[in-house]
């Protein structure tokens, strides 16, 4: 935190507060809290205690001196918020906060694993940021790094090669990993170099390749733009890994537009006479797994018309709950509709539904707890669970189109197009869920005639509005 020579009249403080209550969606006294902290007090009370008191002896009110912490490390938290531009107003925020989300889903539709950062004033200053939940996952996902096995202390130190990328310059970084010995020795990291990419509040992406950390600042720079340049080593390395990333697809796409220069006749009669006329003529020998059909790629087809898109479902680990069973949920919290006893709702991170049911994430045991009034836990589910369940459900496929038409008794087909999906990004999944974009329904219900409970969930769902969010955008290709 930097001493501050000069403090703002008591109304331009509750100016700044009322921003950042709006920005964080928080309490007006934890913003005010907030707000005083970057001038050294501890609190508002004790700011404003400071101020009666000089202004009874018609003095100015200090900053009390502060003393930086010598011990290689500092407390950090979520809370640690460093107002790095006070004078900011909300008019300008808006157009950095809609590139930032605007290059998160560039970032999305183009099929690219990260993270995202924020490093405070106070990091900056110390060298040293927070590897927050978010990032830890991304880490491992990506088999770059595991903080759960990494001893504490200097001696366990691991560094990794990287880059800051700029529309300019490739500037080669330095990635230390590492847990102080004090504490708990949580997980801390670096980036050398890292003030010539980013003041504090930015937000800067991690992407993880060849076991090398690039970074990119989502706040300064219009991906959609910068993509397309020539020359320009974000553009450049976003272009290199999608071609990378896509070969497999691009040699099924060009093994399907080979089949699609001319109609094919079925090879079996029925529903499944497509898929599997297509299976044949790319070589795939029908069988029983659940893998997926070529190379990694699923062949198959789909359509849906709702708003909200179920993902997948997930009963909780119901070794880890209170509530034991669907049953035992619905006991508790479900109410009666005419013959039926029923627990049909939505649950979300943002508000308490009207059966007073909500979920917290906990990012320290990277666990979604669900809640019954904040003060009753119900259920929960690990992240890991969550997060392998997702990519389990949702593999890179290809929906295929063809036309059919009968010629002297025989079915023929005619490719026309395909649709390309790949995974969602794992890593975005639970801060999606604890921003409620992600939600769940529970619908659970027993029947009036034969007491029976019965669960078609929980249905862990998304708007299709922000699918772009989590999923890479599709891409149809013409076959024909």
């Amino acid at each position: 935190m930097c001493k501050s020579s000069s403090i703002p009249s008591e109304k331009r403080l509750k100016d700044r507060a009322k921003v950042l209550k709006k920005q964080l969606g928080i309490k007006q006294t934890e913003a005010l809290n907030i707000v005083v902290k970057e001038f050294g007090y501890n609190s508002w009370f004790e700011y404003t205690d400071a101020s009666k008191m000089h202004s009874a002896l018609a003095l100015p009110t200090p900053s009390p001196s502060l003393e930086f912490i010598e011990t290689g490390d500092i407390p950090m938290s979520n809370n640690d918020y460093d107002l790095y531009d006070q004078e900011r107003d909300s008019k300008l925020d808006k157009p950095i906060k809609l590139r930032v989300e605007n290059n998160k889903k560039k970032l999305a539709n183009l099929g690219i694993e990260f993270s995202i950062f924020e490093p405070t004033l106070t990091g900056l200053k110390k060298s040293i940021l927070d590897a927050t939940h978010a990032v830890r996952s991304h880490f491992e996902l990506e088999e770059f790094h595991y903080y759960w096995d990494q001893g504490q202390g200097g001696d366990h130190k691991i560094m990794k090669d990287g880059f800051l990328l700029t529309p300019e310059i490739s500037i080669p970084t330095k990635a230390s990993l590492y847990r102080p010995k004090t504490k708990k020795g949580d997980p801390r990291m670096w980036f050398r170099k890292l003030s010539e990419l980013a003041v504090a509040g930015d937000q800067v992406a991690i992407i993880i390749e060849d076991n090398q950390v690039y970074l990119i600042n989502l706040s300064s720079n219009n991906l959609e733009e910068i993509i397309s340049q020539k020359e320009c080593p974000i553009g450049t390395f976003l272009s290199t890994y999608v071609v990378k990333h896509t070969s497999i697809a691009n040699e099924l796409l060009d093994k399907l537009k080979d089949i699609a220069k001319k109609p094919f006749k079925a090879q079996r009669k029925g529903d499944t006479a497509i898929g599997y006329t297509i299976e044949k003529l790319l070589g795939i020998e029908a069988n029983s797994s659940k893998q997926p059909d070529y190379k990694g790629i699923e062949l198959k087809s789909g359509r849906g018309a709702k708003t909200r898109t179920t993902m997948f479902a997930q009963v909780a680990d119901w070794d880890n709950s209170p509530c034991k069973r669907s049953a035992d949920i619905l006991n508790r919290y479900g109410y009666e509709r005419g013959d039926d006893f029923k627990l049909y709702c939505t649950i979300s991170t943002q508000r308490e539904n009207p059966q007073g049911l909500s979920f917290i994430y906990n990012s320290d045991k990277d666990e979604l707890q669900e809640w019954y009034k904040k003060h009753e836990l119900v259920a929960v589910w690990s992240g890991e669970l969550l997060r392998k369940r997702l990519k389990e459900k949702h593999a890179e496929t290809f929906w295929i189109e063809a036309k059919s038409e009968l010629i002297d008794g025989i079915e023929v087909f005619k490719l026309v197009n395909v649709t390309h999906t790949k995974s969602p990004i794992l890593s975005q999944f639970l801060p999606l869920l604890e921003s409620g974009v992600v939600t769940m329904d529970h619908l659970i219900k027993r029947s009036g005639k034969t007491n029976k409970v019965s669960e078609k969930g929980p249905l862990f769902k998304i708007d299709k509005r922000n699918l772009d969010l989590l999923f890479p955008k599709p891409v149809v290709y013409k076959l024909a």
